[in-house]
This record gives structure tokens, C-alpha cells and sequence, in this order.
């Protein structure tokens, strides 16, 4: 007897069901097709709006919960690279050293994202409700602060006792930022625990600028 039968072929997901990476929502416009000018400038206006929750901490907590979920990582990384170059450009002023510079860029860079992982991690571990990726976008938006702090440094070095209010300044706001959304992915009981690691990453990164 011969064999017969019927062979389904499963079909992929089609391109309107496909996420995009970086966060998006499900049911994302496709835009593999578009120009890259832009792509970039869309991701550009991403990241000017997510910085806009930065800027302002405790305005519309519900909203600014949603748009960070949303996670990307280019926000993130070009905040620490900047972070990373004013730092150098500061120490290679007072020293003529490269290696300096080098070995500071490298150090801000490093700790910027393992600092952020631990903090995540530390949070997860604590029964926080949070992605892996979420938490490090969250938590390299609000460096956002600290590298406006550095800017200044460097622009007002010059002046005497400038350098330590600008930096609390920093410091306070990066914290500020970021506390009042970790703590929302905690329970109450531990909320005191996802603080403290997230005060000594930007305290860290304050002390760096005022040594620097």
C-alpha cells in the first residue's frame, strides 16, 4: 500500500507580530525598510523623552514606569560614553599623561555597567518585579545628572568650592531619579536594601568626578 499524507508547514511569525529589540511593544511599525537618518533620529527622540522623567523624578510615576519599561540600551551607552569622555578629558587636563585618560575611561566605563548589573541583580534577588534590561536602561538614563555635573566641573573648575555642590547636586538628582521607580518593584520590607546599593553606584561616581 502506498503512502500518503498531508505535511503543514508552520508558518512564522509575521513581521507586524515581531517586537522590536530594544523593548518595543508587540504590533511595531516595521522599520527595516526605512532610512537610516530615520531610524536614528526616532531613537534620538526616544531617548530625549525618556530623559525627560529623568529630569523631572517624581512627575506622572505611572507614565514614567511605562515609557522606561520600554527598554533600550543606546540611551544608556551613549550617556556612559560621554560620562566616560569628560572624565578623561578632566584628568588628561592636569596631567599630561594619555595613559591617564585611557585607564579613567576605561575604569567609568566598566563601572557604570557592572555597577548597574550588580544593582539589578541585588534588586531581582530582593523579588523586585523587573527585567534584567530594564533595570541597567533605568539606571543608566538617571546617570544623565552626573554627566551634567562633570560638564560643569570641567567649565567651572576654576572657581573656588565649585566643584563639591555640583556634584551633590548631581548625585542627589540621579538618585532621586532612580530610587522612586526601584522601590516601586520591591516589597516595602526590602525597600531600604534595593536603596543602598543604588546610592553607593552614584555616590561612587560623584566621589570619581570631584577626585578626577
Amino acid at each position: 500500500a502506498g503512502l500518503s499524507g498531508n505535511i503543514t508547514l508552520q508558518q512564522g511569525p509575521r513581521s507586524d507580530q515581531l517586537g522590536h529589540m530594544g523593548g518595543a511593544q508587540p504590533g511595531a511599525e516595521n522599520t527595516l525598510e526605512e532610512p537610516v537618518s530615520e531610524t536614528i533620529l526616532r531613537d534620538l527622540k526616544r531617548i530625549a523623552f525618556k530623559l525627560k522623567y529623568v529630569l523631572i523624578p517624581r512627575s506622572a510615576e505611572q507614565e514614567k514606569a511605562k515609557q522606561l519599561r520600554d527598554w533600550d540600551l543606546w540611551g544608556p551607552l551613549l550617556l556612559c560614553l560621554f560620562l566616560a569622555l569628560t572624565l578623561s578629558i578632566s584628568s588628561s587636563s592636569g596631567s599630561s599623561e594619555q595613559d591617564t585618560a585611557s585607564l579613567v575611561f576605561g575604569i567609568v566605563f566598566v563601572v557604570v555597567w557592572v555597577g548597574a548589573a550588580i544593582v539589578t541583580i541585588n534588586a531581582q534577588l530582593l523579588g523586585g518585579n523587573v527585567s534584567f534590561f530594564q533595570s541597567v536602561c533605568l539606571l543608566g538614563y538617571c546617570i544623565f545628572p552626573m554627566n551634567v555635573a562633570s560638564l560643569l566641573v570641567i567649565i567651572l573648575g576654576f572657581v573656588p568650592y565649585i566643584k563639591i555642590p555640583i556634584v551633590l547636586a548631581g548625585f542627589a538628582w540621579s538618585t532621586l531619579s532612580s530610587i522612586g521607580f526601584m522601590t516601586q518593584l520591591v516589597p516595602e520590607s526590602r525597600k531600604a536594601l534595593a536603596e543602598y546599593p543604588v546610592i553607593l553606584f552614584y555616590l561612587f561616581l560623584g566621589w570619581f568626578i570631584l577626585v578626577i
